[in-house]
């Protein structure tokens, strides 16, 4: 089976809604590193019900359809996707608890040829179920490797935003734990690529990997801690694209690149391995 360019561009996928309680948004901050040094009381509105506070990137967990492009109607070979870029733009404070409305579309779908696969490009909205207010606006970019060749148009590819040229401005260590993807998975991802250490190494890896929300994640706590002083309302936008996995355990450095006022961009690297892990990352703030 292959994809039916006009069948997935107007696929109707659901709404879907989540109600989610404070120890909600605390597990998603201990699962990205936060709490790690029990005295930081910088981090401690983030796992501590008192005045708690949800972390700008916590959208990504809710209110999601699951893996929808395993869905046979797709005609995706899911087994071979890869998430390639994503993207959140923050429209109002994120409660830290309440129920929330997702809502996610095909934008476009790119074919790049039987040797090179096909690019989709999927956007979502949240928005709070009792005000009807956006919340925030999300966007992807799946990368199906198997799936080139089936006859639809080939351009043009979203152009990524590019690092500066020179040495970054500062970074940010944090690191992952052995078990953070097994903590992370209780986000609502449970594939078994990151639990799984048989599956893992079907897959090509030697062991179970991080997620790629998880890597992005603990980048926005990262450019949260150094640009935005843990004030989660002062981020705007952050978009990146992912290049390579993340193993529990390894440390993740964020490197910034301070440009104009409110702008910055940033990379991530795995320190262990010293592998970019996340690139041409744009991050937009108050």
């Amino acid at each position: 089976m292959s994809i039916d360019y006009q069948q997935l561009k107007n696929w109707k996928i659901p709404p879907e809604e989540t109600t989610y309680a404070a120890k909600d948004s605390i597990l998603y901050a201990l699962a990205l590193g936060l709490g790690a040094d029990p005295t930081d009381v910088t981090q401690l509105p983030f796992v501590y019900e008192e005045g708690l506070k949800a972390l700008p990137t916590m959208p990504l967990t809710l209110a999601y359809p699951g893996f929808w492009l395993k869905d046979p109607v797709t005609g995706v070979d899911w087994q071979q996707t890869l998430h390639g870029e994503q993207s959140i733009e923050i429209h109002a404070p994120f409660p830290a608890a309440g129920t929330v409305v997702g809502k996610i579309w095909v934008e476009e779908i790119l074919d790049k040829g039987p040797q090179k696969g096909a690019l989709v490009y999927a956007r979502a909205s949240l928005s709070d179920k009792a005000s009807g207010e956006l919340l925030c606006s999300l966007a992807a970019t799946m990368f199906c490797r198997a799936d080139g060749g089936f006859g639809g148009p080939a351009g043009p590819v979203k152009e990524v935003h590019r690092i500066p040229e020179r040495a970054a401005d500062e970074s940010c260590d944090v690191p992952t734990l052995p078990r953070s993807a097994l903590l992370y998975r209780l986000t609502g991802d449970a594939n078994p690529l990151h639990a799984d250490p048989s599956i893992a190494r079907k897959a090509g890896f030697e062991r179970p990997i991080l997620h790629g929300l998880c890597t992005f994640g603990v980048a926005g706590h990262a450019l949260l801690r150094t640009l935005c002083d843990y004030e989660p309302s002062r981020m705007r936008r952050m978009e990146a694209r992912f290049s390579a996995p993340v193993y529990p355990g390894e440390t993740i450095r964020t490197e910034v690149w301070r440009e104009t006022k409110g702008r910055a961009s940033f990379r991530c690297r795995a320190v262990e391995r010293d592998l970019v892990v996340l690139n041409n990352g744009l991050f937009e703030y108050d």
